[in-house]
């Protein structure tokens, strides 16, 4: 099911009537999300990805703009008329009830000619059950499941309708980091197997960029970047993107151009062929660094952290925005940790300039 936003904005008046300032929660938000494509809607919190999925559920009024479903304009259609499957943060399942109860229950509001008899409802509920692997435990009340297993069932009781659309709203942070892994493996496989147009709200850039077909990425209502994952890592649209994407975080500096050359500080790093001379931000990524006796860049040398395949070299500069500058290098690259300094060449494609005003990317030959 292809979903279309057309400028979508969602708008809270302030509580105090005679406060007129209002809150723009989601602004002018304009997206063609493709069928049977997993889409995560990625950025901190407050920015507006969550309010983006209850308009598109329907358990929020746009303010203005309209959604449409393949052909079928939902934008005033109730929640229940719109064939979406939604699974929360907190799981919300009813504690007394069974698994196969839980999965079973949308299948009860089901009239007319949808009715099913229970004999259907359940065959319905352990096939959902079986594709989140969780047949083994129709039985079994929610409280003597583990918080992975409880996903698993909001999932298959979400799945068991067969939505046009799946939403999911930060279904992975109630768990520990080996279950968040593994659930979320399990999230791109049935969203495969079952071809269903897929959202994935997160604020854990990590996990979008790991199952999502396409990333958007947002701040404040407004959408900064939407593309494959690493189209958008690799190419960032603003600083903002850059920061926000990245583990460890990109190292972003004070520098300037003069004469086609980037500076930081007095160090000559890079030819920027075309840019004009400028102060601007710049943001280094930490594999784009190389460990050289004759480097261009010169820092001072904190600490080096051998981590299996790779080395993680810790510095300072006197032009960082940042507390230290985190520099990934093969484990095969010896760090002279009797030295006081560091020096490095760069790798032109993981350095990112940006206007200091707008902090938009800055392009260079």
């Amino acid at each position: 099911m292809k979903i279309v936003l057309e400028h979508l904005t969602k708008i809270y008046p302030n509580r105090n009537r005679k406060i007129k300032d209002e809150k723009i929660a989601v602004n002018d938000f304009t997206f063609e999300i493709p069928d049977g494509k997993l889409i995560g809607l990625l950025g901190p919190s407050g920015c507006g990805k969550s309010t983006t999925l209850n308009l598109i559920c329907g358990l929020e009024d746009a303010t203005s703009g309209k959604i449409f479903f393949g052909e079928d304009d939902v934008t005033k259609a109730p929640p229940e008329n719109r064939g979406v499957g939604m699974v929360f943060q907190n799981y919300a399942l009813y504690p007394h009830m069974t698994v196969e109860q839980n999965i079973m229950f949308p299948l009860g509001n089901l009239k007319g000619e949808a009715k099913l008899s229970k004999e259907q409802m359940k065959a319905k509920a352990l096939e959902a059950a079986k594709l989140v692997q969780i047949d083994e435990y129709m039985e079994r009340k929610p409280a003597e499941l583990s918080g992975g297993q409880q996903q698993r069932v909001a999932i298959a009781r979400a799945l068991v309708k067969l939505p046009r659309v799946l939403l999911l709203d930060e279904p992975l942070s109630n768990l520990d980091a080996r279950l968040r892994l593994q659930t979320r493996e399990e999230i791109r496989r049935i969203q495969r197997e079952t071809q269903i147009t897929t959202i994935f709200v997160t604020h854990d850039q990590e996990e979008a960029m790991s199952i999502s077909d396409m990333i958007v990425v947002m701040e404040t209502g407004v959408v900064q970047q939407i593309g494959k994952p690493q189209e958008v890592y690799d190419d960032p649209k603003n600083l903002f993107v850059a920061k926000f994407l990245g583990t460890p975080p990109i190292n972003v500096f004070d520098g300037e151009v003069k004469g086609e050359k980037l500076y930081i500080g007095e160090c000559a790093v890079l030819d920027v062929k075309g840019v004009a001379d400028q102060p601007v931000f710049i943001g280094i990524r930490p594999e784009g660094f190389v460990l050289a006796d004759d480097g261009v860049f010169e820092c001072k040398l904190s600490s080096v952290e051998v981590m299996g395949r790779d080395t993680s070299v810790v510095s300072k500069h006197d032009a960082l925005l940042g507390t230290e500058i985190r520099s990934i290098i093969p484990a095969e690259n010896k760090v002279d940790t009797s030295s006081p300094v560091v020096r490095f060449n760069l790798k032109p494609a993981k350095v990112h300039i940006f206007n200091k005003e707008t902090t938009e990317r800055i392009y260079f030959e």
